[in-house]
């Protein structure tokens, strides 16, 4: 295999193919490493689709009339769209007018004001993680308080009534 002159098979000198060896396990070993980082090597996350409703109380009905210019609508937050998270639709249904304090001598009637709006927001997202349930900065729990924010319009102080978390096609 090496002659007298210290090449391989008579034709490679036995250093330069120690070098060349060498520089291609080095080469395959550094392209591994890029690569390995790369998605290339890594499984994509598990999507999950989160649908859940938020309710909106004692809205002036202008308002409603100019949210339903914008039936379905991507939500954001800090400034920036959400397209993997969208309203799905709005209803409304009338405020309650009054309200009502009891103690031992009656019942007291409260009159709040008139023609208010209760608004039920649902939406649809797209999470990575179900358990903490991000969608853009807001975390999504029924109880939970909530912003419904979308480019045309933000309403504060809504409640997340419920929450159905789906992936795989099978529902949790």
């Amino acid at each position: 295999m090496i002659d007298e002159k210290g090449r391989l098979f008579g034709k490679i000198n036995i250093i330069d193919f120690l070098v060349v060896v060498i520089l291609l396990v080095a080469a395959i070993a550094v392209g591994f490493k890029l690569l390995r980082g790369s998605s290339f090597f890594q499984d994509a996350p598990q999507k999950y689709t989160i649908n859940y409703t938020v309710k909106v109380s004692g809205i002036q009905p202008e308002v409603f009339q100019g949210i339903q210019a914008y039936p379905e609508d991507v939500l954001m937050a800090g400034g920036k769209l959400y397209p993997e998270a969208k309203v799905i639709s709005v209803t409304s249904e009338p405020h309650p007018a009054n309200a009502t304090v009891s103690n031992q001598s009656g019942t007291l009637l409260i009159p709040l004001e008139q023609d208010l709006l209760d608004l039920t927001f649902t939406i649809q997202a797209e999470i990575e993680d179900p358990i903490t349930s991000l969608v853009g900065t807001q975390e999504v729990r029924i109880g939970k308080t909530h912003i419904v924010k979308t480019a045309h319009y933000e309403l504060m102080g809504g409640v997340i009534l419920s929450c159905n978390w789906v992936a795989g096609g099978e529902t949790s």
